[in-house]
């Protein structure tokens, strides 16, 4: 792998088709491994953690997948879907899964991703993050503030005992599901 470059990197978020859930399965390996630092994955006996909603992203109207490329090489993942995990409230959307490869972290791809797909989904959103993961809650916390314009704090909730920080806020940005602020090509068509 190269090393990303810093300056004008273009990043784009790409709706994911059945053809893409090999490329995911095998990035939500790298995504568990890291995340296994703050829960309880296990690994299973094959030598992958596995994701058993993946699927559900290609069969439920309610899920949408996306990968995540930087200067055209795949850099991470977004997860989307609507329906709080913490409350069961329909309408919310969730950032269910989110990853970026550690050689495009601190480059603004994060920031830029979860500003993009904010834009793409209007209303009512949470960002669910484990309570221990003080870095990812930074960050949270500074992506949902920019993409606000206000502090964002979070709040502790439980969730079938897991302890979460849940940041949340309302997306007036215009639903534009052909193109995103900064011209990039996106697509909501699912295609199977």
């Amino acid at each position: 792998m190269r090393e990303p470059e810093r300056s004008l990197m273009q990043i784009e978020v790409v709706p994911a088709t059945t053809e893409h859930e090999p490329v995911l399965a095998n990035l939500l390996e790298l995504y568990a491994y890291d995340f296994s630092e703050f829960s309880d994955l296990k690994i299973g006996v094959d030598g992958r953690f596995g994701y058993e909603p993946l699927p559900l992203y290609w069969r439920e109207s309610n899920r949408f997948p996306f990968l995540v490329r930087a200067n055209g090489d795949l850099a991470g993942f977004v997860l989307v879907q609507q329906g709080s995990q913490v409350s069961g409230a329909r309408e919310i959307w969730d950032v269910a899964e989110f990853f970026v490869l550690r050689g495009y972290r601190r480059h603004g791809v994060g920031l830029k991703v979860a500003h993009d797909v904010w834009r793409m989904f209007t209303g009512s959103w949470e960002v669910r993050v484990a309570d221990n993961n003080v870095v990812a809650r930074a960050f949270w916390q500074r992506a949902v503030s920019e993409f606000t314009g206000v502090r964002a704090e979070s709040t502790l909730s439980e969730v079938g005992g897991k302890r979460w920080q849940v940041f949340s806020f309302i997306s007036n940005a215009p639903s534009n599901n052909s193109s995103d602020a900064s011209g990039i090509s996106l697509s909501l068509n699912r295609k199977t």
